[in-house]
């Protein structure tokens, strides 16, 4: 069977669970997880997360949708320092300048090049996407990433202190919020 870590193909590494009470694995998104302009509210989920590694000093979130029709995809929120002693995000931290985010953790530009959680919004006729919550368990405190880079530039330096990783994957379509 394939594997349904998206980062596989760079090396296998443990895997934990990360979990949600408004969408499963392989499930829908919820209305409230789409975009305003797609008939949502661009509120990010709540992620409850278990089984890292005890050695872990920092987490890495990353929301994104390999399938949007850009030939690079598109990067909704990404998070890093999150401290270790982080379980999980409440609904609405995604919010821009959340006082619901743990202390020192950095939140990075989306492709809307704001510090925010923006939901789905797939466009007419590009069919189903994948929306993939990651949250990488990592063996540094602080990433020391330019908080005003690009998330690519976070996955790449996160790759190296990977401990393990919790996929939750959910699925969106053009008009999903009305439906």
């Amino acid at each position: 069977m394939p594997s349904t870590d998206p980062f596989a193909r760079f090396g296998e590494v443990p895997l934990f669970s990360l979990t949600s009470s408004v969408m499963i694995d392989g499930g829908s998104l919820a209305a409230a997880q789409y975009g305003a302009g797609a008939g949502g509210q661009d509120v990010s989920p709540d992620l409850h997360w278990t089984g890292f590694p005890a050695e872990t000093k920092s987490f890495a979130l990353t929301v994104y949708d390999p399938d949007a029709p850009t030939g690079s995809g598109f990067w909704h929120w990404a998070l890093f320092n999150i401290p270790a002693e982080t379980t999980s995000l409440p609904t609405g931290a995604g919010a821009e300048n959340s006082v619901l985010l743990p202390a020192g953790a950095v939140v990075m530009p989306n492709e809307g090049r704001a510090p925010t959680f923006i939901g789905a919004g797939p466009p007419p006729g590009t069919g189903t996407h994948r929306y993939q919550f990651v949250l990488h368990a990592l063996d540094v405190a602080d990433l020391g990433v330019d908080p005003q880079a690009t998330p690519a530039v976070m996955g790449f330096n996160v790759h190296f202190h990977t401990l393990a990783r919790a996929v939750l994957e959910a699925t969106g379509v053009a008009g999903g919020a009305d439906a």
